[in-house]
């Protein structure tokens, strides 16, 4: 809503390397239809690898925690879940779900923020509904008091501000003829300043991303997984964060650290898609990705049977194939003989996530 009030962003004027940030991203944009001509089956890959990292990164940017080895049975194969974490993933599953699903069919409204909450805090006692009482971003620090980093808006005006804010970004872009992706990351930033919900917000801004890009025809978080970036980039995401949020509250505030910031993030999403398809291109059965990012999520020790039941839609013969292959590089080594053997990764290389 403040970043969108008296056609501030129509206004906007964009500095040379927000221009150029844009310009990249464009261009990767009109690229992406190639790879989905041209390696479907890599893309099947590639989704389901990004399902399991999104969830698990946005989760875990929140402090939501689980084992390795229950990831992907608890993304992939729905099994069901031993305790409240295990939940949290299955239902940020679930809202990515609604998204892929209907993604250009969803319009961005105040009900589909309670939904999309209602998803992702299915079992707390508040969830799809907006924040009872006030709340405050705090910084822990160690060894000193708690920091105050910003006060969004009272939650007796949060409904209000929720439709005004819906309403702004449909104008800015229908009216204003504001660029996408500028009225997208300020959606996102006005939202988190609105903190409307007691928790979850974290997580509802990032789906709510996923769904805005999509509808613009930015397809690459179905692919490569915009969490994990961010997770990667959790220090600066925060930093940025608070640099333009300072002053929201009166429209002072400067909304390009966050643009910037989020530009980049989009533009390594589109250069690491094309690293995978220049990589598959060069590699024959792309579904060995699957194995490998499997044997690498879970945890020391693995036996065949859950690698083969955490690789849905590979054959036994591929995942007995590339586990072979992965003894021969080195990475995995056999403990024992016969279908029932354990297996191990090699060294002291971490896990991935």
């Amino acid at each position: 809503m403040m970043s969108f009030r008296g056609g501030r962003l129509g206004r906007f004027s964009l500095p040379v390397s927000s221009v150029w940030l844009m310009t990249d991203v464009a261009e990767a944009k009109g690229r992406q239809d190639l790879y989905v001509k041209q390696s479907p089956q890599l893309l099947e890959v590639l989704r389901d690898i990004a399902l399991i990292e999104s969830v698990e990164s946005s989760n875990r940017i929140e402090g939501v925690t689980v084992a390795a080895r229950r990831l992907r049975p608890l993304v992939v194969e729905n099994v069901k879940p031993r305790d409240r974490s295990e939940e949290e993933i299955q239902n940020y599953r679930r809202a990515l779900d609604l998204i892929h699903t209907n993604a250009g069919r969803l319009p961005i409204t105040p009900e589909l923020l309670q939904q999309l909450h209602a998803l992702v805090q299915d079992g707390s006692g508040d969830a799809g509904q907006w924040k009872s009482i006030d709340n405050e971003i705090i910084e822990m620090r160690e060894g000193a008091p708690p920091l105050v980093r910003f006060q969004p808006l009272p939650a007796a005006e949060t409904p209000e501000a929720v439709t005004e804010l819906c309403r702004s970004y449909r104008h800015a872009l229908d009216q204003e003829h504001v660029p996408p992706l500028v009225a997208i990351s300020a959606l996102i930033l006005d939202f988190l300043c609105i903190h409307p919900f007691r928790d979850g917000n974290g997580r509802v801004s990032r789906l709510l991303t996923l769904l805005a890009l999509c509808d613009h025809g930015y397809e690459v978080g179905r692919y490569i997984s915009l969490e994990r970036l961010i997770e990667e980039a959790r220090d600066d995401y925060y930093d940025v964060l608070h640099r333009s949020s300072q002053g929201w509250h009166q429209s002072r505030h400067d909304p390009l650290p966050w643009l910037n910031f989020n530009l980049a993030i989009l533009r390594r999403a589109y250069g690491s898609l094309e690293a995978r398809a220049g990589e598959a291109r060069q590699k024959p059965g792309v579904k060995r990705m699957l194995v490998e990012d499997a044997v690498a999520h879970f945890g020391a020790e693995f036996s065949f049977a859950e690698l083969v039941r955490t690789c849905p839609g590979v054959s036994r013969d591929m995942v007995r194939r590339a586990l072979h292959d992965l003894r021969k590089a080195g990475t995995v080594e056999s403990l024992g003989r016969g279908p029932g053997a354990r297996w191990r990764r090699r060294g002291n290389a971490p896990k991935k996530g």
